[in-house]
C-alpha cells in the first residue's frame, strides 16, 4: 500500500497537489488552533467555520472568488456574536448557537441554488484529492500571510491569551488583537474547505492543538508540536483516503482524533494512565 502511495506521488499531479494542500492546512491550523485552545475559543473556531458557508455559496453565484465571500461572512458572524453578546443578557455561548446555526442554514439554502448536491458535499465535507492549482496556491498564500502575522504579532498573542487583563494595563488593544485572530482563524477556515469542510473543520484547528496542550506547557513548544501532529495527520489521513478510498476530510480528523487519544492516555505527566499510577501509589 505504501509503495501504491509513493508511486501515485511520483507519477498523479492530484496527489502531489492533495499531500501539499493537507500539510500546509495542517502547518496553518496548528499554530492558529493553539491560541484558539489557549484563550477557550473553541466555540467560536466553530462558529466561523460553520458562518463562512453562505459566504462560499454567493462567491459561486456571482462567479468570483470563494475566499472573498467566505472571508466577508466569517468576520461578520464573529462581529455579529459580539454585538449580539453586548447588547443582550445572552451569553456568548448562546450567541455563538444562534448565528452559526443561523449562517450555516442560508449557507445550504444558498448552495442549492449555486450547484448541485454533490458540490455541497465536498463543501461540507471536503476532497483534497479534487484540489486544483489554483486551490494549492490560495493555500499557501494564505499560509504566508497567517505564519507572518503569527510571527510579527507573537508577543501580543501571547500576553493577550494568557492574561489579557495585563494586556490592556501595557496599554495593547486587545480588541484589535482578538479580532487580528478572527480574521487569521477565518482564513484558515476558508483555506481547509477543500482539505477537510467546513463540517470537520474545528476539528483540525482543535485536536492537533489539544494533543500537543497535553505534551508541553511551552506556548512556542505546543505550537511546534501542533504542527508536527497536523502534518502527520494530513499525510497519514490522506495516505488511507487515497488507499482505501475514503472521504479524506474524515480520515484526516480521524487520524488527528488517535494521536490525541494517544497524549491522552500515555503522556507521563498529564496522561490518564499516569494518573492513575500516581493514584495506586
Amino acid at each position: 500500500m505504501l509503495s501504491n502511495f509513493i508511486d501515485g506521488l511520483v507519477n498523479y499531479q492530484f496527489l502531489k497537489n492533495a499531500l501539499f494542500t493537507s500539510v500546509a492546512v495542517g502547518i496553518i491550523a496548528g499554530v492558529i488552533g493553539s491560541f484558539i485552545i489557549l484563550r477557550g475559543m473553541s466555540l467560536m473556531g466553530d462558529a466561523i467555520s460553520h458562518a463562512v458557508l453562505p459566504g462560499v455559496a454567493v462567491s459561486y453565484l456571482f462567479g468570483s472568488s470563494y475566499i472573498i465571500g467566505a472571508t466577508v461572512f466569517g468576520l461578520l458572524s464573529a462581529s455579529l456574536i459580539g454585538f449580539v453578546t453586548k447588547h443582550s443578557r445572552l451569553k456568548t455561548d448562546t450567541a455563538i448557537g444562534i448565528v452559526f446555526s443561523s449562517f450555516f442554514a442560508l449557507g445550504i439554502i444558498l448552495i442549492s441554488f449555486a450547484k448541485s448536491a454533490t458540490d455541497l458535499y465536498h463543501i461540507l465535507f471536503g476532497n483534497v484529492l479534487a484540489v486544483r492549482d489554483s486551490d494549492m496556491y490560495l493555500t499557501a498564500g494564505v499560509g504566508v500571510v497567517v505564519l507572518l502575522a503569527v510571527l510579527l504579532f507573537y508577543k501580543e498573542l501571547k500576553i493577550t491569551s494568557f492574561d489579557p487583563t495585563m494586556a490592556q494595563a501595557y496599554g495593547l488593544n486587545v480588541g484589535l488583537i482578538n479580532y487580528l485572530l478572527m480574521f487569521l482563524l477565518t482564513l484558515v477556515a476558508v483555506t481547509s474547505l477543500q482539505t477537510v469542510g467546513t463540517i470537520l473543520v474545528i476539528a483540525m484547528l482543535i485536536t492537533p492543538a489539544a494533543a500537543a496542550y497535553q505534551l508541553t506547557n511551552s506556548l512556542s513548544k505546543m505550537i511546534g508540536l501542533s504542527i508536527l501532529i497536523g502534518v502527520i495527520s494530513s499525510i497519514v489521513g490522506l495516505f488511507f483516503s487515497y488507499s482505501y478510498n475514503l472521504p479524506s476530510g474524515a480520515t484526516i480528523v480521524l487520524t488527528a482524533a488517535a494521536i490525541f487519544i494517544l497524549t491522552f492516555l500515555f503522556t507521563p505527566s498529564k496522561g490518564l494512565l499516569s494518573e492513575w499510577r500516581r493514584g495506586q501509589r
